[in-house]
């Protein structure tokens, strides 16, 4: 296939387009040009928010289109437009955060969205999902839930990484046995791939228990090297010290509306569309591969906040249990 990526040099974008070209599509990446490219892409340089900056896609034609914008809707709309009639298939990433939350029930593709004029990052998602429609033809709304594995640029699972490697005595939040949906990012990109062609909404996380925040700590804590001593934490005695689940303690939310919503939503329209989620252990070892071979800091977004645990607040809990 001809495949354009709309992106294609950070997290989400930069590993479908690895996939892509290891699986013997031509693909063609549009974006600023600010980043070293995929090994074996075409590069289109371009600033969709810029005036004439989408003259690069002004001619060309693809099988396939993925947008991974997440801020003004506007830029989906107008690209979405200029490339109607000119590719045969549109994925645009959204996000389960669409959905109205917290949520009554099991969050299923049919669900309550969030309100169209949410300031926030579900609206922005929501109404890229309505601007991608300026496509005219099949468009897939691949509704993302939390995504992990290497190039991370939000910054989860490296923060988790880095903590455990420096290792000793770590705040661990349970419960030990809380249930995580996440998904793998090439998993992701592998599943985009092969549902070319199909339409409308994905709810696309790995299936309820996939693994626990026990699992995913314990297989973290080994394959940094062994260094920390996990202390398992109560998620009341965490609250009450003021810790923010989800940004200090990223990837946690403890039990309760929001980790419903979260982490036990309904992922089988995506199963029977095809979609595998490899094991924890991979996603952890191959996340902790490609961040052993940086040579600087981790790369992160920077319309995204800071995640991690103050030491000074984690010292403080640790020393109180």
């Amino acid at each position: 296939m001809r495949i354009l990526i709309l992106g294609g040099s950070g997290f989400v974008g930069r590993v479908l387009a690895e996939t892509a070209v290891a699986a013997g599509h031509h693909v063609t990446v549009f974006n600023r040009g600010r980043r070293d490219p995929v090994p074996g892409v075409e590069v289109l340089v371009g600033d969709r928010l810029a005036e004439g900056g989408l003259a690069a896609l002004r001619t060309g034609t693809w099988d396939a289109v993925v947008d991974t914008w997440s801020a003004d809707a506007t830029a989906v709309g107008t690209a979405a437009a200029l490339l109607a009639g000119r590719a045969g298939h549109l994925t645009y990433v959204s996000s389960r955060s669409v959905y109205r939350w917290p949520l009554d029930g099991v969050l299923s593709e049919e669900a309550p969205l969030c309100d169209l004029d949410d300031p926030g990052y579900a609206g922005d998602k929501l109404r890229g999902e309505r601007a991608a429609e300026a496509f005219g033809g099949p468009v897939l709304f691949a509704r993302a839930g939390l995504i992990l594995g290497p190039h991370e640029d939000v910054g989860r699972l490296p923060w988790w990484l880095n903590r455990l490697h420096r290792g000793g005595p770590t705040l661990a939040p349970g419960p030990r046995d809380l249930p995580l949906q996440y998904l793998d990012v090439r998993d992701l990109a592998l599943f985009l791939l092969a549902n070319v062609g199909a339409t409308g909404p994905f709810n696309l996380v790995s299936p309820p228990g996939h693994t626990t925040m026990g699992e995913l700590l314990d297989t973290a804590a080994q394959v940094t090297g062994g260094h920390a001593e996990l202390r398992w934490t109560d998620p009341e005695t965490i609250l009450a010290a003021g810790v923010e689940p989800w940004t200090d303690l990223p990837i946690w939310l403890p039990p309760g509306e929001d980790h419903h919503t979260m982490h036990e939503g309904d992922v089988g329209k995506a199963l029977a569309a095809g979609l595998r989620c490899r094991p924890v252990r991979e996603t952890v070892a191959d996340t902790w591969r490609w961040l052993s071979t940086l040579a600087g800091d981790v790369p992160r977004r920077t319309d995204r906040p800071a995640v991690g645990l103050d030491p000074a607040v984690e010292a403080k809990l640790l020393s109180a249990a």
